[in-house]
């Protein structure tokens, strides 16, 4: 459904779904009982300024009666930010991809207190692409390579590889060296490397971790190889065959190999503000697919590197992915 607000700043307008019927005499009084954590005469005073729209555009009052309309349109109210102080760096930009290689902290897109702080919004208004829309997702705690779609014609081709699992992924992370690592024989759990894991992963409404189901058939499946430890730490290369939520998070921690600075699994640490100095290590580094629209081979390498790794993994031609000069400076 098209939106009739255009893009604001990079950011989208918000679409809303309205009951047609209920207890409410209009859909202003519907929106005040919604959005309890809002002033309601500050809320109000929005459609005063014909803020909040109908589909074709025109504006509503606050004395438009509930079931007049079944959507309707708004620009939400910028949150108070904390600055994400890292850049996301343009890795290629043809006429319908651009690839961009995201830091720690930022989010792919905005939402709840992340808005002109999210991968999406910062290449909009980079680019002055309002239609950019991102073709798959990344945690916010985890960097790299983010594949977004530059026109509307061409984006379901290049959704589809995503969907039928037709690209080729390649993840780093970095965690603790398990405890009775053995260099002469490296293993997980008592299975040595390569690892297949597979389980089955579920997301549970209102829950920020998602949970191990072992009565169910595996949905999720990652290959764990080796690429290096020391008296420190290890250093893995994960190759995903599916796209469960924190998926490679879980089956690193369910092998005893729980990713560095990861404060959900394998146990959910109380929130806290961002430690900009400690990010996850987990960095998705490659990624291929043969082009939907050319037939050609496409394949893109992160320029970051994960900041735990050891040394001998470090690449000369790589920077680290943390820390980065703060914006501005």
């Amino acid at each position: 459904m098209t939106s009739p607000l255009p893009v604001r700043d990079g950011v989208g307008a918000t679409r809303l779904h309205l009951p047609l019927s209920g207890p409410w005499p209009t859909i202003g009084a519907y929106m005040a009982e919604r959005f309890f954590h809002l002033d309601p005469e500050r809320l109000l005073t929005r459609f005063d300024r014909g803020e909040i729209v109908a589909r074709d555009g025109s504006p509503l009052t606050r004395d438009t009666p509930l079931g007049a309309h079944e959507f309707v349109w708004y620009y939400r109210e910028p949150p108070v930010e904390r600055q994400i102080p890292f850049e996301i760096e343009v890795l290629h930009q043809d006429r319908d991809l651009v690839v961009a290689d995201k830091p720690h902290f930022l989010p792919t897109t905005p939402g709840g207190k992340y808005l002109q702080n999210s991968a999406l919004v910062r290449l909009r208004n980079l680019l002055g692409i309002p239609e950019l829309t991102p073709i798959h997702r990344l945690d916010r705690a985890t960097a790299g390579l983010l594949m977004f779609s530059v026109r509307p014609e061409t984006r379901g081709a290049y959704q589809l590889l995503f969907e039928n699992r037709r690209v080729e992924k390649v993840y780093e992370a970095v965690s603790a060296l398990p405890e009775g690592w053995d260099p002469a024989s490296p293993a997980l759990d008592g299975r040595p490397f390569p690892i297949v894991h597979r389980n089955h992963i579920e997301k549970l409404r209102a829950n920020v971790c998602v949970r191990v189901d072992a009565e169910r058939e595996p949905n999720s499946e990652t290959l764990i190889e080796l690429i290096d430890a020391d008296e420190r730490v290890l250093h893995t290369r994960l190759r995903p065959h599916s796209g469960k939520m924190h998926q490679l998070r879980v089956h690193l921690a369910a092998l005893g190999a729980g990713i560095l600075n990861d404060g959900f699994y394998p146990v959910l640490l109380p929130e806290a503000p961002d430690d900009f100095t400690r990010p996850l290590q987990l960095l998705a580094r490659e990624l291929r697919f043969t082009d939907p629209l050319t037939g050609a081979a496409r394949e893109f390498v992160t320029r970051r590197t994960l900041q735990e790794a050891p040394a001998p993994a470090v690449r000369p031609e790589q920077r680290p992915a943390q820390p980065m000069p703060p914006r501005g400076a």
